[in-house]
């Protein structure tokens, strides 16, 4: 059994997922649906040539240092802003993300976020749960996307499947990019600050990088038409939530939507412990759900299987799908502000 690779699984996973390493490795996987703490993923992968890494790890400089048998992570994401690709490239260890296997179902779920929050879709649902329905009355008066102008910041793959499902709306589509990106019809490619003056929807589809990392803060929603509305299916802490909070106070910010937050960040230092309380408070204007963009059931079993058949494929010294080349990684969004 020593020849045979250790593999941690640090989330639950599908039966399949597990069948599909074991026929080749020893598993190590967490059966319950919290997360282990990080001390507890380290002693876990003290002995571990792979580990199939998700969203609630941080895989650090110090991490790697107390693996020293670590030979490939296969993360089961898209984003890795979690994970010190550097410092494993020092140490020899390979990294893998799944490139294109969350765009559609993020972008999915950025439209429902989107209408949720124009048409006061949770407030009606309150309300009829709490005080009873007794007919139409005149209120809670939303916003259409087909009469709106959205912006997009950020025109990668999930931006474009963004834009592609707003086509059909009949909206006026911007889209901003750091990147030169064909538009195609019915796009306009446009400045970030024009993203900020023309759109009633500000959506959100850029990763987590350094440039990027509060974003939108109190400046930059101040540069935003008053009454909009922003939408953030991306990462937590592309957005300052105590400004969002201040704004939606003073009524310049329409309403905030996220699948994402900033607490969830673990390689940001400074991240906040929890969300502030003032946009999960009753009557917020807010529609927040836990990261669910990718939670739809075909999507994450491919997800996970995709992120095992890389694993696997590093083991035994075949070049691995989705792996990531520090040397010809670019930082995309050094003049986004």
């Amino acid at each position: 059994m020593t020849d045979v690779p250790l593999i941690v699984l640090t989330s639950r996973v599908f039966p399949e997922t597990r069948a599909a390493l074991e026929r080749s490795a020893r598993v190590i996987a967490n059966e319950n649906s919290e997360p282990w703490s990080h001390d507890e993923v380290i002693e876990r992968c003290s002995e571990a040539a792979g580990l199939m890494a998700f969203m609630t790890d941080r895989v650090d400089r110090a991490f790697l240092a107390r693996c020293p048998k670590l030979k490939v992570i296969g993360a089961a994401l898209k984003g890795h802003d979690n994970i010190d690709v550097d410092a494993a490239r020092e140490r020899g260890i390979q990294v893998t993300i799944v490139p294109d296997l969350l765009t559609e179902p993020t972008a999915e779920l950025a439209i429902g976020l989107m209408i949720a929050l124009a048409r006061h879709i949770p407030l009606g649902d309150a309300g009829i749960r709490q005080a009873g329905f007794a007919g139409w009355r005149p209120r809670l008066y939303g916003t259409g996307i087909g009469s709106s102008t959205v912006g997009i910041v950020g025109f990668g793959r999930v931006g474009q499947a963004i834009a592609r499902r707003l086509i059909g709306f009949g909206c006026r589509i911007v889209a901003f990019d750091a990147e030169p990106f064909d538009a195609g019809a019915g796009i306009e490619r446009v400045a970030f600050e024009d993203v900020l003056k023309l759109a009633d929807f500000v959506v959100l589809g850029l990763p987590l990088t350094e440039a990027t990392t509060g974003l939108i803060d109190a400046e930059t929603i101040a540069r935003m038409r008053r009454g909009a509305l922003l939408v953030n299916p991306a990462r937590g802490s592309l957005v300052d939530e105590a400004a969002v909070a201040d704004a939606l106070e003073g009524g310049h910010l329409g309403g905030y939507a996220a699948d994402v937050f900033e607490c969830e960040d673990w390689a940001q230092p400074d991240r906040a412990a929890s969300i502030d309380a003032r946009l999960t408070a009753p009557g917020a204007r807010t529609v927040l759900t836990p990261h669910i963009g990718s939670a739809v059931t075909s999507a994450r079993r491919q997800i996970e299987l995709s992120a095992a058949t890389s694993i696997l494929d590093a083991l035994a010294g075949r070049v691995p799908a989705g792996l990531i080349d520090p040397s010809t990684r670019k930082n995309r969004y050094s003049g986004v502000a």
